[in-house]
Formats: structure tokens, C-alpha cells, sequence
């Protein structure tokens, strides 16, 4: 698989997250500290941010409250 060959391989900037999130780049930054909870999941490339759509949608899906993750099971 080559790089960002597919639409979840793309990384996204501090702009389009929060675009995606509907929440102000504030709180993006906020939620990229160590000492953040919930801890928002985040690559640094040197002095850049930079996230992952498949780590954002896992994110999302955490946070639902009330949720049932559940397991693929292998056969």
C-alpha cells in the first residue's frame, strides 16, 4: 500500500480537525496536551500536528456515551 493511498491514510491539520469536529482550533490544542482528557489522538512532526482520520473516527466512537464497542471476531 503506498502513502495516503487510501482516504483514511490522509493526515488532517489542527483546521480541518476541527472543521471535522465542529469545535473551535482551541479546543483541538487543548485536547493534545499530555495532561488532557479526554486526550485527543495526534502525530507531531516536529513543530506540526498532524491526525489521522481512522484515529479520529476510534475517538468519536469511544466517547459516544453509552456505547458498545464491539470485537471483530476471527473464525
Amino acid at each position: 500500500m503506498g502513502f495516503a493511498s487510501h482516504n483514511s491514510d490522509l493526515l488532517l491539520t489542527v483546521s480541518e480537525v476541527a472543521r471535522l469536529l465542529k469545535v473551535p482550533k482551541s479546543w483541538v490544542y487543548d485536547h493534545v496536551r499530555p495532561s488532557a482528557r479526554p486526550l485527543l489522538p495526534h502525530v507531531k512532526l516536529g513543530k506540526y500536528l498532524r491526525f489521522r482520520r481512522q484515529d479520529l473516527d476510534d475517538f468519536l466512537a469511544c466517547q459516544c456515551e453509552g456505547a458498545v464497542v464491539y470485537e471483530s471476531r476471527q473464525q
